[in-house]
This record gives structure tokens, C-alpha cells and sequence, in this order.
């Protein structure tokens, strides 16, 4: 009896100790210590850029709320979409970082390059494409259902634009938003389609100009852009870029302003109407956590309003239209709940005609080729068949300057 309660004793031990080693090897249930995590972040810019800036603040409220210290966390600016991103990174594994993570499109061809020399190591990468098809275990890509938020925030746009038809300020035909843009890509095309339907959902008659500036973060051309769209007759005025030139110009001009990623009323306190951003800290929570407890990562990680990844903020109540706040919440809900498509086809049409189909880039590769539908149910299902944004088509009512 006592022989067989002694080898009882000996297989429990090695089946502990198998255990301990994460589970005899299993790389999926290995378990990391908070303190032996340090994480990296590789940003475009600084803390001056409103894009790089709003992933700042997740990272750093993150990483407090999970306890890590501030020698765990690495953060490494002005980093350009060029060989110094790939260097970047191998600096940060030879400081000893097990999660990498960089936040601009141009970063994903040097990250995957670090990712292929430093297989032990995590590297996730906000806007890219290519992680579903790299193949790689320790590559992964992130965004979030914006379009949602841009919808809202439009939604705001168009109650505003019809107080103002309402108050005599302008008229029906005068309803025109302007819209400064960073650069013609997908991303950028699918936030300012989806603001306008917003816009559109409470305003129908509605109509915008687009003006690119052909870079993330300019201060002078975003506010020269602002100001000759204010010039060209546009009462409202949206963007997809970096700084405060647009919320500053619009300010100046006395024109309601819609902002991203930041609350802009320090620099529009009578113009700034509202924002939108993607809420960064789950994502950062979700990567850290998971090394730590040995759980898999998401590969192509997208969620949105339901999830608290996509937020509204800054609602300035004396600039927007009276009920703005109450009118947002139930369209929230309606959004939520899927009784609203924000690229619902029947929406919108294209040279005159509903989409009903559109082969979209979604498997990227160096000429953009079309490859996937992604009309189905009458909806066009933007970021569904990967994270990023793949919405590049241009619909009637918007004009590109």
C-alpha cells in the first residue's frame, strides 16, 4: 500500500511540475509574470499630434490600470515609415520588450520584418492589412469599427446644419460641410463617407468637399486647407488629420467644427462641437494580458461602439443644436442594436446607381488588386473581412477638390 501511495505521490509531482512548464511546452498556455512583461510602443509622432497623442494616453492608462511600472514601458517617438521603424523595434527587443507595438500604416512592412527575426517576440501594428495573410504567430493587426463614431459625430453635424436652416443662418442649398482630409487612402475614405451619411441621416440635403493635404500632421496646410474650404462656402468643417490647424482655423472663422481622436474645445471653445476616437486601452489590455496569461491575441483585432472602442467626446452643448446629446444616445443604440447600417447601400448611391456589388482590396498586395466581395445583404461590410478599413469608393453628394 505504501509502495502505491509513494508512486501516486511521484506521478502528482511530475504532472505539477509538467504544469509549471506551462503545460509540458504548450506555447497557448504559457503564463508570464506582470513583472517580467516590458512593452513597447513606436509612434509617427509626438504628444503634439492628436493621432499619435490619443494612443498615448491608452498605453500610458493601461498599463497603470494593469500595474506595470514605468521602466516597463518604452515609448519611442517621431519614428518615420521608413528602416528606422524595423530599428526601433530591435532596439526595444534588445531592451528587452516581449510586446511590440507601432500605430502608423507605413510601420507594418518594418514591423513583419522584425517579427520574422524576433520570432519570441509579440508585434502588433494599428491600421495595417497584412497580418491575416503573413501567416505569422507573432504578427498581429488592430483597428476598430470608427466608421460608427464618424456616423454619430455626423449625425451631430446634420442636427446642427438644420438649426442653422431653421434659424435663417444659411439655407437649404447652402448645407455644405467641408472635410480636410490626410490622404486618399481607404481609412481615411470610409471616415469621411460615414460622417457624411451621418450628416445625411438627419440632414438630407446635405452636400460636402474634400480637400487632401497629403500628410498626417501638418499644422500650417491643415489650417490653410480648413480655411480655403470656409472660403469656398462649406458651414461646417470635419477632418482626418493630425493637429489643431483645422479646430484653429475653424475657430478664427467662426465655423462649427467636428474633430477626431481629441476634445478640441481648448482650442475651439466656441466652435467645437464634438469628436470621435478609438478608445485604444482595451486593445493595449487585451495584447498584455494575454502574454502574461499565455492566451492567444487576436489576429485582426476590430471592435466598436458596443465594446466601448469606439467613443464620442467633447460634446460642446453651446455650439450643437439643442437635443444633440439625447438624439446621439438613441442613434447609439439603434447602431448597437443593428437596426442601422452605416453603409447600408439603399443609403447611397454611386454615379447615380445603388452598389449592389464591389470587389474590394482586401488581401493586399503591391497593386491593390481587387479581390473580395464585400456587398452582402445590401451592405457594403467594411472592416468584417479584415481589421482596417477597405471602404475606397466614391459616392454621389461628396466632391474630392
Amino acid at each position: 500500500m505504501k509502495k502505491i501511495v509513494s508512486l501516486l505521490m511521484v506521478i502528482a509531482m511530475v504532472a505539477a511540475s509538467c504544469f509549471a512548464l506551462t503545460s509540458c511546452g504548450s506555447k497557448d498556455t504559457e503564463t508570464t509574470a506582470n513583472s517580467d512583461i516590458k512593452v513597447g510602443f513606436i509612434f509617427l509622432h509626438d504628444e503634439n499630434s492628436t493621432y499619435d497623442k490619443n494612443f498615448m494616453d491608452a498605453a500610458t492608462a493601461a498599463t497603470e490600470k494593469l500595474g506595470l511600472s514605468s521602466d516597463q514601458v518604452m515609448f519611442k517617438t517621431n519614428i518615420p515609415e521608413t528602416a528606422e521603424c524595423y530599428e526601433a523595434a530591435a532596439d526595444l527587443v534588445d531592451a528587452g520588450c516581449s510586446i511590440i507595438f507601432a500605430d502608423s500604416f507605413g510601420h507594418e512592412d518594418f514591423m513583419i520584418q522584425a517579427a520574422k527575426e524576433f520570432p519570441d517576440v509579440t508585434f502588433c501594428h494599428a491600421t495595417g492589412t497584412k497580418a491575416h495573410t503573413e501567416g505569422l504567430d507573432n504578427f498581429y493587426n488592430a483597428f476598430a469599427s470608427i466608421y460608427e463614431g464618424r456616423f454619430l459625430v455626423g449625425y451631430a453635424a446634420g442636427l446642427k446644419l438644420n438649426e442653422m436652416i431653421e434659424n435663417g443662418e444659411i439655407t437649404a442649398d447652402q448645407a455644405k460641410m467641408g472635410y480636410v482630409g490626410a490622404y486618399p487612402y481607404a481609412e481615411v475614405k470610409s471616415g469621411y463617407t460615414s460622417f457624411f451619411l451621418g450628416a445625411r441621416y438627419a440632414c438630407p440635403e446635405v452636400t460636402m468637399d474634400v480637400k487632401f493635404t497629403n500628410s498626417w500632421f501638418d499644422i500650417a496646410a491643415e489650417k490653410e486647407t480648413a480655411n480655403a474650404l470656409i472660403a469656398d462656402g462649406c458651414k461646417l468643417i470635419s477632418q482626418h488629420a493630425d493637429s489643431e490647424g483645422a479646430p484653429k482655423a475653424c475657430e478664427e472663422a467662426g465655423v462649427p467644427n467636428i474633430a477626431y481622436n481629441l476634445d478640441t474645445r481648448e482650442w475651439g471653445p466656441n466652435t467645437a462641437l464634438i469628436s470621435s476616437k478609438i478608445n485604444w486601452e482595451p486593445y493595449f489590455e487585451h495584447i498584455i494580458n494575454a502574454t502574461i496569461n499565455g492566451t492567444k491575441i487576436e489576429q485582426d483585432y476590430c471592435k466598436g461602439l458596443a465594446d466601448d472602442v469606439v467613443q464620442t467626446l467633447g460634446l460642446n452643448e453651446k455650439v450643437a443644436a439643442a437635443g444633440t446629446a439625447e438624439k446621439l444616445e438613441e442613434l447609439k443604440a439603434k447602431l448597437i442594436a443593428g437596426e442601422i447600417k452605416v453603409f447600408d447601400t439603399t443609403t447611397f448611391t454611386v454615379d447615380g446607381k445603388q452598389l449592389t456589388e464591389y470587389m474590394a482590396d482586401v488581401d493586399s498586395d503591391a497593386s491593390f488588386t481587387p479581390d473580395t466581395q464585400v456587398v452582402e445583404n445590401g451592405c457594403f461590410m467594411e472592416s468584417t473581412k479584415r481589421s482596417a478599413p477597405y471602404f475606397d469608393v466614391d459616392i454621389d453628394g461628396i466632391t474630392i477638390k
